[in-house]
Order: C-alpha cells, then structure tokens, then sequence
C-alpha cells in the first residue's frame, strides 16, 4: 500500500510538473517590472516616473544629483597679440572640448558674454580634482597661457549627462 501511495504521488508530482510552462522572456521582464512597481509604489520617498535604470547610469544618487569637479576658465597672462595665432589657439581649444565631449569626459562648456576676466566654464564627469585637472591641462589655450583654470567640486543633476546626446540632436552645425 505505502509503495502504491508513493508512486501515485510521484506520478502527480512529474504530470504536475510537466504540464507547466517555463516562464517566456517576455513574461518574466514583466512579472519583474510590476515587482518593481509594487516596490516603488510602497516606498512613499520615491518619486513617479524614477528611472532606476538611469539613475544608474548616470551615476545619480537618491536625489537624482552627483558630483561633478566645475573649472572656471579666466584670461591668462599670455595673450597672443597676432590675430592668426589667436584664430589658430582658439580652433585647438574648441576641438580639445569637442573631443573631451566625445569621450565623455566633459558634461558642459561654454562661454561667457562680455570682456571680462572669467572667460567661460567646464563641467567635468568626474568628482576628482586631479582628474579633472589632467582633463584641463590638454587644452592648448592652457597650454599657451591665454587660458587659466580653477577648479571646484559642484552638486548638479546627474540629468546634465544627456547634455551632449541631445545637443547633437539639436545643433545644425559643429563648432
């Protein structure tokens, strides 16, 4: 009797078991997506439409922040006086940001208007000081002394890394 019982109930088990499906790909991403929801919809501090996804990717904390290293650019001591040679410094300069931005090393740069001393700014995808001070020392403009940085660590929005992407999808010409 005990061995009758036995293989009855090894015999349900195996039909059981073959008469499940294994869980498609697809299923299985969704059943994970309304995990995370059900997730997210319990914790009252996260926010509607968090992107874990990005976040990590951009390197955001719970804020959605991280740090950056800032480099302020002022006028340097070693202007050139030739027009050709300032013309020639300033193409170096913009294709030395235009590469740091394709390697994903620059988040932003820019210049200010006006004539005055602090000539525009960088923000760097790095909290690293000295890091960011190797990045800064490939500029020619720093380089020839017409250029001068000072660095800062800086707080943003971790959003800043889409900067580059969606300037490209803007712009109609290169610098």
């Amino acid at each position: 009797m005990k061995t009758k019982s036995i293989i009855l109930l090894l015999s349900s088990l195996i039909i059981t078991l073959w008469a499940c499906e294994p869980l498609e790909n697809s299923k299985a991403e969704e059943l994970a997506a309304q995990q995370d929801t059900l997730e997210t919809a319990a914790d009252p501090e996260v926010i509607d439409g968090y992107n874990a996804d990005k976040a990590t990717e951009y390197g955001a904390d719970d804020y959605g922040m991280k740090t950056y290293v800032m480099a302020f650019l002022k006028r340097g001591p070693n202007r050139p006086q030739d027009s050709a040679k300032s013309a020639e410094l300033m193409r170096a300069h913009l294709d030395n940001i235009k590469r740091l931005a394709k390697e994903g090393k620059l988040v932003l740069a820019g210049p200010f208007y006006g004539d005055q001393d602090l000539r525009g700014i960088y923000i760097f995808d790095t909290d690293n000081l000295d890091s960011a001070r190797a990045m800064t020392s490939t500029d020619p403009a720093i380089q020839y002394g017409s250029l001068e940085m000072e660095l800062m660590k800086w707080y943003g929005s971790a959003a800043l890394m889409e900067v580059s992407e969606v300037h490209s999808q803007i712009s109609r010409e290169e610098i």
